[in-house]
């Protein structure tokens, strides 16, 4: 990642209607370590590959779709707080102790923060993560929502003396739930069904913060939820808390989302009251985003890069003996590739990618690999990691032209500073993905454009911004 607060970096944009592929590493093999059992189809390797490169269609059209496709009946529109209230993001007065609950895969995180206004933000913060047992994950609604109240009172009870609730206050948390939810109020809302290996009896319709609720008050914590949010909208809270120039958030982890703020005026099919900010928050869910313009290869029946990755070499093993006369039996096996495995793979700077050989013994127990097919599959690698990357960058670009932040001001007026406040361990740890979506984005702005616009990671701040929207909920606010 670019240094955190760095402006992003563009050539001169030029005419042409799609942005410039990035730059790839050459295939080039050194011709004495080819296989010699069985040699490579080269012309089923470049037909496996185009496939993949084919269904990227040129950016700058896709970002028409992407504006059109905003229809407020399908996007869940938020409001900047809770749907009666309608506090703003843009306080940044909130004070006290709050907890958060972040759960959103099979770890889920409790935070407790110490908020300490305009002037001090955060004054403290303190997180623990907690693995949850694959069993509970199939099991029943109580013992899930039990075994989280159970940590949550365990960590409640290290509270240190640099947090400090009010005497006579009950302590209050927000609750980041990252699964599909109808919310029917901003401290309440049904589960509409699990994802992430998540599969148990007697959740889906039922409201998920009365859930907690019950394990709480059976766990004998006396705890309050006053406000429920997924993480793209907690991330979008927290960045805006720390940092006013941050317009949107977008997720890019094990799912993929993005939030952002809008003005109540440019909804046009909005029916309620609008909140006394002005702005509304879109939840755009994404990951859900289809459209004509944006076909899907042979390979997006998995949208996780490791499905695809493994698809295509098994793929290539089977029509292109990309591993000689044996196709590995674990390439066979679902999830047997990683996203953490693939930037592995691209951190490998050796000239006979003796690193990626070795990631592919271990994983897939290939024993001698050829150093042409390590280039393939570091190929591979390159292709399913730009076209993500291109992707992303495109729907942050179409984010951007839809606030009218894509342009220099045609008045002369100074330009406004526009961040975009990123979360996940996929833009986190992967710099091949992370680099390829700056550079993209650059050149979909254009020098002078992104000169103003920042990428900055934001590390936990789903947590933070559901302990803020805790705090801007909750029900002493009243009376400070």
């Amino acid at each position: 990642m670019a240094a955190e607060g760095s402006e992003l970096r563009s050539p001169p944009a030029t005419a042409a209607a799609a942005a410039p592929p990035p730059k790839r590493r050459k295939i080039e093999p050194s011709r004495r370590d080819r296989p010699s059992q069985v040699a490579l189809d080269r012309d089923k390797v470049a037909s496996s590959s185009s496939s993949l490169v084919s269904g990227t269609p040129p950016l700058r059209v896709d970002l028409n779709k992407v504006r059109e496709a905003k229809r407020y009946a399908v996007f869940q529109a938020q409001h900047e707080g809770c749907l009666g209230s309608y506090k703003s993001f843009d306080s940044s007065d909130e004070h006290g102790l709050f907890y958060a609950l972040d759960l959103g895969g099979t770890n889920f995180r409790v935070i407790r923060v110490q908020l300490g206004g305009r002037e001090k933000r955060v004054v403290s913060q303190q997180y623990e993560e907690v693995a949850i047992p694959p069993h509970l994950m199939v099991g029943t609604s109580m013992e899930l929502f039990d075994f989280i109240a159970a940590e949550l009172e365990s960590f409640v009870k290290t509270e240190g003396e640099d947090f400090h609730l009010p005497e006579g206050r009950q302590r209050e948390l927000g609750f980041t739930f990252s699964f599909p939810v109808h919310q029917t109020s901003i401290s309440s809302g049904t589960l509409i069904k699990w994802t992430k290996g998540f599969s148990i009896n007697g959740t889906v319709g039922e409201d998920v913060v009365a859930e907690l609720s019950r394990a709480m008050e059976r766990q004998g914590l006396d705890m309050k939820v006053t406000a429920l949010v997924n993480d793209t909208v907690g991330t979008l809270a927290g960045g805006r808390y720390v940092d006013n120039d941050v317009v949107a958030a977008v997720i890019l982890g094990t799912g993929t989302n993005a939030a952002y703020v809008e003005h109540a005026n440019a909804i046009p099919k909005w029916t309620g009251l609008l909140p006394r900010s002005g702005n509304m928050v879109i939840n755009m869910e994404w990951g859900n985003f289809k459209s004509e313009r944006l076909p899907r290869s042979d390979y997006d029946n998995a949208l996780d890069f490791e499905k695809i990755v493994r698809r295509i070499l098994l793929k290539l093993a089977h029509d292109a003996s990309l591993f000689g006369d044996v196709v590995p039996t674990k390439l066979e096996q679902r999830f047997i590739l990683r996203t953490p495995d693939m930037s592995a793979m691209h951190h490998d700077t050796s000239h006979d990618l003796k690193h990626l050989g070795a990631k592919l013994k271990d994983i897939l127990g290939v024993a001698d690999t050829s150093l042409e097919a390590r280039y393939i599959t570091l190929h591979v690698c390159d292709l399913v990691a730009e076209r993500g990357a291109s992707l992303a960058a495109a729907g942050i670009y179409g984010i951007l032209k839809k606030l009218g932040r894509d342009k220099v001001p045609s008045d002369g007026s100074q330009k406004q500073r526009t961040v975009i406040a990123l979360d996940g361990g996929l833009y986190e740890h992967y710099k091949k993905f992370r680099t390829c979506l700056e550079a993209t984005l650059a050149d979909l702005l254009g020098e002078e454009a992104a000169s103003s616009v920042v990428v900055k990671l934001a590390n936990d701040g789903s947590g933070i911004g559901a302990a803020l929207l805790a705090a801007s909920h909750s029900q002493y606010a009243s009376v400070e």
